[in-house]
C-alpha cells in the first residue's frame, strides 16, 4: 500500500474534509477489503491484525456522523462501504455481529474471534440507526431490528435489566471471580440515544431510559457519584483494585450522555447525576496548571481520587472536550469554551505532532505524563472519539469545520 504525499497537518477544522479522507487512503483495504484496525507512524498498516466488528462498526459510524456534519458525499460513500463489510464478513446468521475474522477475512481458530461481545454490538446499533439516518437505503430497517433483537434477547439478563458481558455469559452465567462492566452499557445507552435521536421513535428512549437506570442502580458510586468501572459478577460492588477504579474518561463521558438525554426527553433530573461526576475528575483527575498538558485527564483514579496511572490515553481528552464544548452550547460559558479550545490544542501540538511533522494522517495513542508518546500508534477506532469532540465543538460555535471541496477542485 502506497503511503499518500504528505500535506496540511492536523487541525480540528479540516479534520472532516481533509484529515479523515487521507487517513482512508492509507487504512482501507484494497486488496482483501475493510479497515485496517491500526497504522504505524509512516503511515503502513501493522502486520498481522485481524479484523474487527468494533473497527468496522465505529468506522461507519463516524463516517455516516461526519456526513451528516458536512454533507461530504466521499464519506457517506465510505461509511457504506466499510459497513457492507461489516455485514458480509462479520454478521453471524443469527444477528450478532463476531468479534473478528482474519486480515483476509477468514475465520480465525481462536474461541475469542466468534464470541459476541455486547461492547461491539452497541457501537453496531449506533452505526446503523447512524447510516440510516445517512443513506436510508444502504441499511434496512431489518437489520436495526435484528440487531436490538439480539441485543435484547441474548445478551440481557431479563431478571435485572443488566447486559451480560458476551453472549459466552450469557450462556453460562456469570460466576464468581467474572466482572460486569459499565462500559457496555454506557455505549449500549449512546446507541439507544442515538437512535432515537435519528428516528423519533420513542420506545428508543423508553429502552435508554432502562438503560439508565441499570447504570443508576449498579455503577454510580453513591458517596462520590463517580461511576465505577466494574462490579462483581452478582452486580455488587467490589472493594478490590478492579472494584476500586475510577476512568476520568467515563466520568466525562456519562455526563455527557446524562446532557444529552435531559436534551432529548426532556428530563432535567439526569443532569443532578452528571454534576458530581465532572467535580469528582475536576478535583482529582487531571493534570496539574503547571504543566504542558493542563487539564488534560489521567487515565484512572482510585476509589479516593488517587491518581493510579498518571498516563493519558487520547480519548479521555475528546471526552472531557465534547462534554465542556456541549455545555458551552447550552450555557454560554466562557470558561468551558477555553477548556475544550485548550484540550483541542493539546490534541493537535502531542497527540497529532506526528502529522504536523510529517503530514501523514497519523496520531499517537498515550502520552506519558510529560508528554511523551509511549504508545505510537494511530489505533483506527479512535476517530471516532475524535470525531464527536470535533463536532460537538463546530456545534458549539467554537471552530468552523472546513466545507468538502467541490467537483471543481477535488
Amino acid at each position: 500500500m502506497s503511503v499518500v504525499v504528505p500535506i496540511a497537518p492536523f487541525d480540528v477544522a479540516n479534520f472532516a474534509s481533509s484529515f479523515v479522507p487521507r487517513w482512508l487512503q492509507l487504512a482501507r483495504d484494497r486488496v482483501h477489503g475493510g479497515i485496517v484496525d491500526r497504522l504505524a507512524l509512516d503511515g503502513r498498516p501493522v502486520e498481522g491484525d485481524a479484523k474487527t466488528t468494533l473497527v468496522h462498526a465505529r468506522i461507519a459510524f463516524t463516517l455516516a456522523h461526519l456526513h451528516l456534519a458536512t454533507g461530504d458525499q466521499r464519506l457517506l460513500d465510505a461509511a457504506i462501504e466499510t459497513y457492507r463489510f461489516l455485514d458480509e464478513r462479520l454478521r453471524d446468521a443469527d444477528g450478532g455481529y463476531r468479534f473478528s475474522v482474519s486480515r483476509d477475512c477468514q475465520p480465525l481458530a481462536d474461541p475469542m474471534s466468534q464470541v459476541r461481545r455486547t461492547y461491539d454490538q452497541s457501537f453496531v446499533l449506533l452505526a446503523l440507526v447512524t447510516l440510516r439516518k445517512a443513506a436510508p437505503d444502504s441499511v434496512s430497517q431489518h437489520r436495526i431490528d435484528e440487531c436490538w433483537d439480539f441485543i435484547a434477547q441474548r445478551l440481557t439478563d431479563p431478571g435485572t435489566g443488566a447486559l451480560w458481558e458476551d453472549d459466552v455469559m450469557a450462556a453460562a452465567g456469570a460466576k464468581p471471580g467474572d466482572l460486569r462492566a459499565q462500559n457496555p452499557h454506557m455505549h449500549m445507552f449512546e446507541a439507544l440515544l442515538q437512535a432515537f435521536e435519528m428516528t423519533g421513535d420513542r420506545l428508543w428512549l423508553e429502552r435508554a431510559e432502562a438503560m439508565l437506570d441499570v447504570g443508576r442502580r449498579f455503577f454510580i458510586d453513591e458517596t462520590t457519584g463517580a461511576v465505577r468501572e466494574f462490579v462483581g459478577h452478582d452486580l455488587q460492588p467490589l472493594a478490590d483494585t478492579d472494584g476500586e477504579r475510577r476512568e476520568p474518561g467515563h466520568q466525562y463521558e456519562w455526563a455527557w450522555l446524562l446532557h444529552r438525554y435531559a436534551d432529548l426527553a426532556g428530563v432535567n433530573d439526569a443532569r443532578s447525576l452528571a454534576d458530581p461526576m465532572i467535580a469528582f475528575v475536576e478535583r482529582h483527575g487531571l493534570a496539574p496548571h503547571s504543566g504542558p498538558l493542563e487539564g488534560l485527564p489521567f487515565d484512572a483514579l482510585d476509589a479516593r481520587g488517587q491518581v493510579t496511572e498518571n498516563t493519558h490515553l487520547l480519548w479521555p481528552l475528546t471526552e472531557a472536550g465534547k462534554f465542556y464544548a456541549a455545555r458551552h452550547a447550552r450555557l454560554a460559558d466562557t470558561g468551558d469554551a477555553t477548556r475544550a479550545r485548550g484540550l483541542a490544542s493539546i490534541m493537535a501540538r502531542h497527540f497529532f505532532a506526528s502529522a504536523a511533522a510529517t503530514g501523514l494522517p497519523v496520531w499517537v495513542n498515550r502520552l506519558d505524563a510529560d508528554g511523551r508518546p509511549v504508545w505510537s500508534e494511530a489505533l483506527s477506532r479512535l476517530l471516532y472519539h475524535v470525531a464527536i469532540f470535533v463536532t460537538e465543538g463546530a456545534r458549539a460555535g467554537l471552530w468552523t469545520l472546513t466545507p468538502p471541496p467541490t467537483a471543481e477542485n477535488h
